[in-house]
């Protein structure tokens, strides 16, 4: 299967070994996660992805060729929401197993009782 390309990414941020520092990878080696820029950096000798944590501070800029990772997330996007709703039309809908396999958009929301927890235990 051939790889799609979805652009390039440039990082620029302080090393504290290098100092100012540049670097380019391909767009999905880049990723930006719990205030920190993270960088596939290789692997381990057991074939395990390691992985260069940068803490936002550090960045001073991000700079990246989004064209085609736009589109092609876009297009993720829609296999997902895809994906979604086929599960979503196979979920039980009832109490009584009834399952949803065929949904129209005319047939409007499933709505689902809800009750509350001091009703169930009743007034003694």
């Amino acid at each position: 299967m051939d790889e799609i390309e979805l652009g390039q990414a440039t990082i620029v941020y302080e090393d504290p070994d290098e100092g100012t520092t540049e670097l380019t990878v391909d767009n999905e080696e880049v990723v930006y996660a719990r205030d920190h820029w993270m960088l596939r950096s290789g692997t381990d000798e057991e074939g395990n992805d390691l992985m260069k944590q940068i803490p936002r501070d550090r960045v001073y800029r991000v700079d990246r060729n989004v064209e085609r990772f736009e589109e092609e997330a876009s297009t993720v996007r829609h296999r997902v929401e895809s994906l979604a709703s086929e599960v979503r039309d196979r979920l039980p809908v009832g109490g009584d197993g009834e399952h949803r396999r065929h949904a129209r958009e005319d047939e409007g929301p499933t709505r689902v009782p809800v009750t509350d927890a001091n009703d169930e235990q009743g007034d003694d």
